[in-house]
């Protein structure tokens, strides 16, 4: 199989802080990959050094088949980034945008008017081409900079927090148009995010801490490493019940106010647990594993925001280009 991206060691330090740890790994041709991890964790540097806009301390990568370091003209061309800030203008209408854009990657003149439409009409703006950016919803301007980055017709699409600050019916509704447009299109959609369930959408994932990978496989899998379902049971009689469940085979553990029993399939278990218990059951519930929970069992601790890292992190970024 192809691959769209390949990084091999790449690190990446400014000054004494390491942001990106000799991570390696690479992604086939038309997947959605994503890297997961909180503010500050390498995802955005990890993106610039793919983009060619930080070069590497060590390691390399190869994007669209061309080597980062050797060729980054190539690597441009052939890529299409969504930064995690606005960089439209706003006095701008958005086809106005699109053509400005167009005319800086080369886009041939006799293709600019069908390629506007056609990338307006896979995000749902067609109807708003002639509108000033000034007047759209934090969503439309979201959808209108995956737009952009389609228009000169990239083989991989980057997306550095593409749903930050939006509400969850807009997230849903990008996130229809981005599938939509992998499935149509054929890209391959490379997006960092510290949001479980926009990771939820990615075939494979990699989780990123402190700047190395610790974990990389499909959600399914990674859910899978942590353990099985677990059945929590409140019931009439819980030290009957409890007993009843042990007589019948089940590993019952007893909470604070009921029971967790785990097993390798929560929902079809649930008739014979409630069989079994012997006693009227108040209450149950399923649990199964989270990406919340792969993260946790991978890094020892939650998910967390670190208010201001990601911005250092975009200086450090910007000072070291200079």
């Amino acid at each position: 199989m192809a691959m769209a991206v390949e990084a091999e060691q790449l690190s990446k330090g400014f000054g004494q802080v390491l942001a990106v740890d000799d991570v390696s790994f690479a992604v086939p041709e038309g997947e959605v990959f994503a890297f997961l991890g909180p503010n500050g964790a390498g995802k955005s540097t990890t993106i610039n050094m793919l983009c060619t806009l930080a070069r590497p301390t060590s390691g390399t990568a190869r994007v669209a088949g061309f080597d980062i370091l050797e060729d980054p003209k190539a690597v441009r061309g052939h890529i299409g980034l969504v930064f995690q800030e606005n960089t439209l203008d706003e006095q701008l209408t958005a086809e106005e945008n699109l053509r400005f854009h167009a005319v800086l990657y080369r886009v041939p003149r006799a293709e600019r008017d069908a390629r506007i439409d056609r990338v307006l009409a896979l995000v749902g703006l067609a109807d708003r081409k002639r509108d000033l950016v000034s007047a759209f919803s934090g969503g439309m301007v979201r959808r209108l900079e995956v737009a952009r980055a389609l228009l000169h017709a990239p083989r991989v699409l980057f997306l550095d927090e593409p749903t930050i600050g939006l509400d969850p019916q807009t997230r849903s509704l990008l996130w229809t148009d981005i599938l939509r447009l992998r499935d149509e299109a054929g890209i391959t959609v490379f997006l960092t995010t510290h949001y479980m369930d926009e990771a939820e959408y990615a075939d494979r994932i990699a989780i990123i801490d402190h700047g190395r990978i610790v974990a990389l496989d499909t959600p399914d899998k990674l859910k899978a490493v942590v353990g099985a379902d677990t059945v929590e049971l409140r019931t009439a009689d819980d030290e009957t019940a409890l007993s009843a469940l042990r007589l019948a085979g089940f590993d019952v553990h007893r909470t604070s106010d009921g029971m967790m029993i785990p097993v390798p399939d929560g929902e079809a278990a649930v008739g014979t647990l409630v069989g079994a218990a012997g006693v009227p059951v108040r209450y149950v519930h399923v649990h199964r594993p989270t990406l919340d929970d792969v993260f946790l069992y991978f890094t020892g601790r939650e998910i967390r925001d670190e208010p201001g890292e990601t911005r250092s992190m975009m200086v450090r970024a910007r000072a070291a280009r200079r």
